[in-house]
């Protein structure tokens, strides 16, 4: 069923909305993928926070012209489905598991940062831990040295205490 103008007009104005505020695209070809599994990668794009829709590729092309998504409108070709954030490893994230388990799925290609990614830029970013994960490796990283710090006084003084430590029990057991 095709779209009159203005059904395509609101498509694109919902897409660019989405685009306006993203940081990364990723697209992926999704021929031959049966409705219960693009449901349920629907869903965990839901989770993810994650806006994942089929759309026609010249609407796509509107939708990111003149904006720093431009590059990726080469690659819009065939049965795309778009994945688009504002977080920017959540989309590749998404995509990139749901197609290990299924074949039918092909990461295309994907924009981040204003720069256009093939496939195997679209796995690296995949591969890029979490936002939530990242920060807590930082700030373990900043804990470190301090923690480290406090082991070794803490070690300094019951060297120190150790031997009068010794002393003070062996004293006691005399006196009684």
């Amino acid at each position: 069923m095709s779209l009159n103008l203005d059904d395509k007009k609101a498509v694109v104005a919902e897409v660019s909305a989405q685009v306006a505020n993203a940081q990364t695209i990723v697209v992926a070809e999704y021929a031959g993928i049966e409705v219960g599994h693009l449901t349920v990668l629907r869903a965990k794009a839901r989770e993810q926070g994650v806006y994942l829709r089929v759309l026609k590729n010249t609407l796509a092309r509107r939708a990111v012209a003149d904006t720093a998504f431009a590059g990726l409108a080469d690659h819009l070709v065939g049965p795309l489905i778009y994945s688009i954030s504002a977080d920017a490893v959540a989309p590749a994230k998404v995509l990139a598991d749901f197609a290990k388990t299924n074949d039918k799925l092909v990461l295309k290609a994907g924009s981040y940062g204003g720069k256009v990614l093939d496939k195997a830029g679209v796995q690296a970013l995949a591969s890029v831990p979490t936002k939530e994960v990242l920060l807590a490796q930082l700030l373990g990283l900043m804990q470190s040295p301090i923690s480290g710090f406090a082991r070794a006084i803490a070690a300094v003084a019951a060297q120190k205490a150790g031997p009068a430590a010794e002393e003070a029990p062996a004293e006691a057991a005399a006196e009684a």
